[in-house]
């Protein structure tokens, strides 16, 4: 069953428009070019549709409701509502190892049924911890105490993770955190990316960009903070580019002519905006996982500005220019801005992030601990 997998995915992971399902999307693509025949299982939910491009990948592709308002006692939402018995039934037509995507789907990591079987968790992020920095970051009191009860119930939770044969870690701080508990089944697997090339202009652009879904409240916080701490305190041209502003972001926007909200862009319009740009500025309030984002951008952008958390234990610190408050942002904005992005500049770059989210060498890890 070397070369069988099963996959059970939190969500559609095509297209590969945000973090969650990017990492999924090119992780499977990445196994099908290794020679491996992935059974793929989807939970559907919200305006994402089934998708023929999956099937080039996957011999099979199923598809499971998630179920609203299904809650059972001390167990996490985002579990309990990617329950489905026929899921359990189908994982059971072989003997396959089975790669769980996320805490979100390992309600069956534990079955008595699947107790034989070489099982893989990816972890996305240390759950618990980013839906307390969600509740954190969120001031609608329902969500909020939501993002709460669901932080607690997912720590509480996490000791499921036992029943796994390997722990996928998306970042060396998350390796950390998770051998705290789980020691050797964690493994290091950097995150996957739709990069095969990096693709970094020469020269300069004349203008800074910022981008993330606006509609999510931690890419909605920063959004609002560069904006009122940064990108008006200077004349320098900025774009915001992402979907599901708010009303209260678009006012913020409109008071500066300097800062231009761009929505409704598809994945290529954004890589163009990140490669034409002078320097992508980066800034999280969390600092769980590894920003998708950031990868691509390594792969796409000139200069690259972040705040701490943005990099923190990724080992990608000196890929970037790191400002850890709003007069250092401004002083770096202004400096790089009449800076050209050399050949040099571009050497740095790969020497830094090398082989390190080389999505071929990252499948075929994957590839050993299954066979």
């Amino acid at each position: 069953m070397g070369n069988q997998l099963h996959i059970v995915t939190f969500d559609i992971p095509f297209p590969a428009n945000y973090g969650g399902v990017i990492d999924v999307f090119y992780r499977i693509k990445a196994l099908y070019e290794q020679g491996i025949e992935i059974t793929l299982h989807c939970f559907e939910y919200g305006n994402r549709s089934r998708r023929n491009e999956l099937e080039k990948y996957c011999k099979q592709v199923y598809y499971y409701p998630r179920k609203k308002y299904v809650y059972q006692f001390w167990m996490p939402y985002i579990v309990s509502s990617r329950s489905d018995s026929k899921l359990l039934n189908n994982l059971c037509l072989n003997q396959a190892p089975i790669l769980f995507e996320a805490v979100h789907s390992c309600y069956f990591l534990d079955h008595p049924k699947l107790e034989n079987r070489i099982k893989l968790v990816r972890m996305h992020n240390i759950e618990h911890d980013y839906y307390a920095l969600l509740a954190k970051a969120e001031n609608h009191l329902f969500k909020k105490a939501y993002y709460l009860f669901e932080a607690k119930f997912l720590e509480r939770y996490e000791g499921i993770l036992h029943h796994a044969n390997y722990i996928l870690a998306i970042s060396p701080k998350d390796q950390n955190n998770l051998k705290n508990r789980f020691k050797e089944k964690v493994k290091l697997l950097p995150a996957f990316h739709g990069n095969k090339l990096f693709s970094f202009k020469e020269g300069k652009g004349n203008y800074c960009f910022y981008h993330g879904k606006l509609s999510v409240a931690e890419n909605h916080l920063a959004a609002l903070y560069l904006i009122n701490e940064i990108f008006s305190k200077t004349s320098i041209p900025f774009k915001i580019a992402g979907d599901g502003a708010s009303n209260e972001l678009k006012r913020a926007v409109a008071k500066n002519k300097n800062i231009e909200l761009v929505e409704g862009q598809n994945p290529e319009e954004i890589n163009t905006l990140i490669q034409n740009a002078q320097i992508n500025v980066l800034y999280t309030f969390q600092p769980t996982g590894i920003k998708l984002k950031l990868v691509n951008v390594l792969y796409q952008g000139r200069f690259i500005l972040v705040n701490p958390p943005m990099v923190c234990e990724t080992n990608l610190e000196n890929a970037c220019i790191v400002a850890d408050n709003p007069q250092m942002s401004i002083a770096a904005i202004e400096e790089l801005m009449q800076k050209n992005f050399t050949q040099s500049d571009g050497d740095e770059r790969r020497k830094i992030v090398g082989e390190q989210f080389d999505n071929n060498k990252n499948a075929m890890k994957i590839c050993r601990l299954i066979s």
